[in-house]
This record gives structure tokens, C-alpha cells and sequence, in this order.
């Protein structure tokens, strides 16, 4: 890909689905059951982390429910496992008609899952892969393993082989798990050699991952790039490459696109060099009109992937980009508002 360039990513493999559903147009102006019958209660059972990417996320689910007439309650556990599970066992009793779950554990979640659908309650899950421990679920992901190819052809043509370069990441983490797959690869048919991998998910990823970072850095200062495939890693690591005064001769590449990413990725000299993502509002209004679909009936399969874009410092530069509202101009297929639709359900903007 020519850099500056901004490529859709096309969904290909068969089990990654994106569910579209069509509806007759005189069906349009009407509701299915249950939500012909009025407003419809959900939960919304959620592990966020620090950063903006949840916010927009969150904004982005609630619009739609709103638009969709569904009463969503919301429980957000903040990095703590143990709580999520607890959120769950209170949502399932609350007499919730369905349940998303948003990011977490699947080791943590599963049971949970699998009681509140034996309890006759759908669920549908986004970036917990719970596939293998709940089946019955639907299963819904940015494709990860696009977005790490994108992004990393990327950092492929600007270094080339035989490099030095520096990881950041957190294993044990569903959407990580699949980015680190492609980098184990891509390192590997690169000839890079890797000199350091330090991450760790807290409540301040980015303030905590700056500091191993940093560390990295000072034992490890030759090299050509380093991999932080979420964006809060990414803030750690450039946060910590300007602390040593390396921006000039490290380039930093990363997954993921917010208003912070798009001030950092622009700002004159910044190593971040390129991203992959999708927009976080566009992804939450997405699950939740899988959610709709599969409360009326209409979902037929239970896994969805929602496609991303590669996005260069180039390209923002170029276009003037300051912010979210000015990529989706430039990159209207950043909505996917087709995605998991269906004519009843009122298209949302963010």
C-alpha cells in the first residue's frame, strides 16, 4: 500500500461474517417483536480500559440503542475482572430481555454467559473470544487480524528486513491475542530482530506502559520501530521515545483511531507513522444492532466482523484531519452503517 493511500479492508474469510439483513420496503416502517410492543430493557456488561476508545464506544452503543428504542443499563467494571463477572450474575437477574458484553475475560466471562442464556437470555459478545467456551453466543470483533496486516504491511515497506525493533503488548487479551499472531509472522518472514516485548493492561495503560517503555528504551535504543497494537500502548510508547529523544529515528506503529490518536499521529515530528482501525462509535452502534437483530430474530449467524482501515500520518496530514468528525468525512465507509442492519433499524451519526 503507497503511503498516504487509505485502503478499505475487505472481510474474506468465511467465518468472519458481516451480517447484513434486507428488508422489504414496506416492512421498513415496521417494528419487529418486541420492540413493535414498545421499549426494550438490555444490559450492557462492559470491562473498559483508560483512554478515549471506550468513551466513543459507549457513545456510539447508546445512540443507537436510543434510536433503536432500547432501554440499556449500563455496568462498566474498569479493568477488574472479578467485578465484570459479578456485573454479569446482576444483569442476568434484572430481568433484562438480552446482554452485551464488552471486552473482559473469556476464562472470567463464559460461565456467565452460558447461565444467562440457559436462562433463555441472548447475549452478544464483542472482543471476548468466547467461541470455544460459549458457542451459543454471538460472537462479534473487529477483524484483528486485518487490521495487524494492514498496519504492519505498512511498517513492512517503510523499514524493510533485517531490523531492530521493539514490541509492546499485553497477551491474555482476545483482539491482542489475534494482533500478536500476525506480528509473530511478520517478524518472523522479516528477519527483524526483536530487542525487547514489555506491556501490561491497567486502568492507566498508557501512563504504566510508558514507564516499561521507557525502561525498554534505555537498554534497547537502536532500533527502527517498535509494534504497540492498541492505541493506549501506543501512547506509552511514544510518550517514552520522546522522553529519550529517539522520535527522530524510531517509528511507531499502532491499531486503532480516536481524536487523541489523530492530535498525536499529526503533531509535527511524531514518530507514530501509521494506524489501523475502525470508528470506535461505529463499532459500538454495530454490536448493538446485532444485539436487535438477534432479540427480533433476524440474526442468523453467530459471528459478525466489522472491517478497518489503514490510516497513515501522511494521509491525515495531507487531508487536514484534525479529529473524528473530519476522517469520516474523508472515509464515509467509517460509519458502516449498512453493517448489521435492517430497514426498521434508524441509521445513527456520531
Amino acid at each position: 500500500m503507497k503511503a498516504g493511500k487509505v485502503k478499505l479492508i475487505a472481510v474474506t474469510t468465511a467465518a468472519l461474517v458481516l451480517a447484513t439483513t434486507a428488508v422489504s420496503s414496506s416492512q421498513a416502517a415496521t417494528k419487529p417483536a418486541p420492540f413493535s410492543a414498545g421499549t426494550v430493557k438490555i444490559a450492557l456488561v462492559q470491562n473498559s480500559g483508560a483512554g478515549d476508545y471506550f468513551q466513543q464506544w459507549t457513545n456510539g452503543a447508546k445512540k443507537q440503542a436510543t434510536a433503536i428504542g432500547i432501554d440499556m443499563q449500563i455496568y462498566d467494571a474498569q479493568a477488574d475482572n472479578a467485578k465484570q463477572a459479578t456485573d454479569m450474575e446482576t444483569a442476568i437477574g434484572s430481568g433484562v430481555k438480552a446482554i452485551i458484553v464488552d471486552h473482559g475475560n473469556a476464562d472470567t466471562m463464559c460461565p456467565g454467559i452460558n447461565k444467562a442464556i440457559d436462562a433463555g437470555i441472548p447475549v452478544v459478545v464483542y472482543d471476548v473470544d468466547i467461541r470455544a467456551c460459549a458457542p451459543r453466543a454471538v460472537f462479534t470483533s473487529q477483524s484483528d487480524e486485518l487490521l495487524a496486516a494492514a498496519v504492519l504491511a505498512q511498517a513492512v515497506k517503510d523499514l524493510g528486513k533485517t531490523k531492530t525493533v521493539g514490541y509492546v503488548n499485553v497477551l491474555g487479551i482476545a483482539p491482542l491475542d489475534r494482533r500478536h499472531i500476525v506480528w509473530e509472522k511478520t517478524k518472523k518472514a522479516q528477519k527483524w530482530t526483536q530487542k525487547f516485548f514489555v506491556g501490561k493492561f491497567t486502568n492507566s495503560v498508557a501512563t504504566d506502559n510508558a514507564q516499561l517503555v521507557d525502561a525498554a528504551l534505555k537498554a534497547n535504543p537502536k532500533i527502527s520501530a517498535i509494534f504497540a497494537p492498541y492505541d493506549e500502548l501506543a501512547k506509552g510508547a511514544i510518550s517514552a521515545v520522546y522522553q529519550n529523544k529517539l522520535q527522530s529515528k524510531i517509528k511507531i506503529y499502532g491499531i486503532d483511531i480516536s481524536n487523541a490518536d489523530i492530535e498525536l499521529m499529526t503533531k509535527v515530528g511524531s514518530p507514530w507513522t501509521a494506524t489501523a482501525g475502525t470508528d470506535p462509535n461505529a463499532i459500538g452502534a454495530g454490536v448493538v444492532r446485532v444485539m436487535a437483530l438477534k432479540i427480533a430474530g433476524e440474526q442468523k449467524t453467530n459471528e459478525v466482523s466489522f472491517p478497518g482501515v489503514l490510516i497513515t500520518a501522511k494521509f491525515l496530514k495531507a487531508n487536514k484531519i484534525k479529529n473524528m468528525d473530519d476522517l469520516r468525512a474523508k472515509l464515509p465507509a467509517l460509519s458502516m452503517s449498512k453493517a448489521a442492519s435492517a430497514a426498521w433499524i434508524p441509521a445513527v451519526k456520531f
